[in-house]
């Protein structure tokens, strides 16, 4: 599912900038792709609690594969913004499949239960990474074939990409089990009471995990999706420089995952979530400042590899503060609560880079991100699983 993410997430802004785009139209079509994404993601959770996941996963899947192919066919203005906006082009290289990431966790967590969820889910994230970084690396193909394709024509051949790993990843989804599991019979007296006073802290907590998700959203869409824009008008660089930039620094990020479930098991997940996501930061301060596209990309790859590095503590986390009938709503929340906010991003970096603010974005977000840590601490800090040792 990734390649083609991971492909388009760091030429879709190289190709709206050579087709002429202003960046606030670059991140408007971005953030309602963004926007598009969430609203989608809070019916598909609840409703593959009931139905499956496996539906969902596959008709997405099928519509990112069509809209690639007219992606092909076109550049129109028209054509380009519809496509992206509906298959999510664009919204940077994040190694989870599109709008129905949600899903594909609670799909993973309905096999596997446990202390064993949060190794499994950073092992599911690592992959993600891994496939994605291939396919930022195929993001510099352009670079080869620009003097027979060239100017915005270039970039048309990405898109065919998608195409191609979108068609390969239905297929192999076409035989996969869709187990899931169903929610418990009502039940009379006293377990009755029970399991609405549990119903009662479960929303609780997914009240609060929307509010922190809504700052961290937001400080992600500031930063994400116009990266390879900031880096061709800070420093000149092209697909050749930026996608093997970026395609090292997703594979350091899954390594880093898998690095963080091992060492989560010992310490407890809240306090490496913690740790690294607050070393990050500190190089989100520093990175608007580098001087060279070298020092910006090290910066870059090194708060990418400790915040995505949290990624499956965070979705364990989430699946684990809830019983398990309930995990496709407790995603939807966590994605939702994200994604809303997060579509807000692109577009307040798109008017604060025509404005010649090309440090904006970044320092904006880091103070987000400092108020999400503290919400973090504060929201997840008596939760089971938050512990030294219990691994999620």
């Amino acid at each position: 599912m990734s390649l083609g993410q991971g492909a388009l997430g760091v030429d879709f802004a190289l190709y709206a900038r050579a087709l002429g785009w202003t960046p606030v139209l670059l991140g408007l079509v971005v953030g309602a792709g963004i926007l598009l994404g969430g609203g989608m993601t809070a019916v598909a959770g609840p409703l593959s609690d009931r139905l499956g996941r496996k539906p969902f996963l596959l008709g997405y899947l099928l519509v990112v594969a069509l809209a690639s192919m007219l992606a092909v066919a076109s550049g129109r203005v028209a054509v380009v913004a519809g496509v992206a906006i509906i298959a999510g082009f664009g919204r940077g290289a994040v190694g989870v499949p599109g709008l129905f990431g949600a899903v594909q966790q609670v799909w993973l967590a309905d096999l596997v239960t446990g202390p064993q969820l949060a190794r499994s889910l950073a092992r599911n994230a690592a992959v993600g990474f891994f496939g994605t970084a291939i396919g930022a690396l195929l993001g510099g193909l352009p670079h080869l074939w620009r003097a027979a394709l060239p100017g915005a024509l270039a970039y048309r051949p990405l898109f065919a990409l998608s195409a191609v790993a979108t068609f390969a990843a239905v297929a192999l989804m076409a035989g996969l089990a869709d187990l899931r599991r169903a929610p418990p019979p009502p039940r009379p007296g006293d377990e009755a009471d029970e399991d609405a006073a549990a119903r009662r802290g479960e929303n609780r907590l997914l009240w609060q995990l929307a509010g922190i998700n809504a700052v961290n959203g937001l400080a992600i869409g500031l930063t994400g999706p116009l990266l390879s824009w900031w880096l061709a008008e800070r420093f000149g660089a092209g697909p050749g420089l930026i996608g093997p930039a970026i395609g090292a620094t997703l594979v350091a990020s899954g390594l880093a995952t898998l690095v963080a479930g091992r060492v989560s098991t010992r310490f407890g997940i809240l306090r490496v979530v913690l740790a690294m996501r607050t070393a990050g930061l500190a190089i989100l301060v520093l990175m608007p400042f580098s001087p060279t596209f070298g020092l910006a990309m090290l910066a870059n790859a090194a708060r990418t590899v400790l915040n995505r590095g949290t990624a499956g503590q965070r979705q364990a986390l989430v699946l684990g503060a809830v019983r398990g009938h309930r995990r496709g709503l407790a995603a939807s929340v966590s994605g939702v609560s994200t994604q809303l906010p997060r579509a807000l991003g692109p577009w307040i970096a798109g008017l604060l880079f025509g404005a010649g603010w090309l440090a904006g974005p970044f320092l904006l977000a880091a103070v987000l991100q400092g108020g999400y840590l503290l919400l973090y601490r504060r929201v997840f800090a008596g939760q089971a699983g938050a512990g030294k040792g219990d691994g999620g």
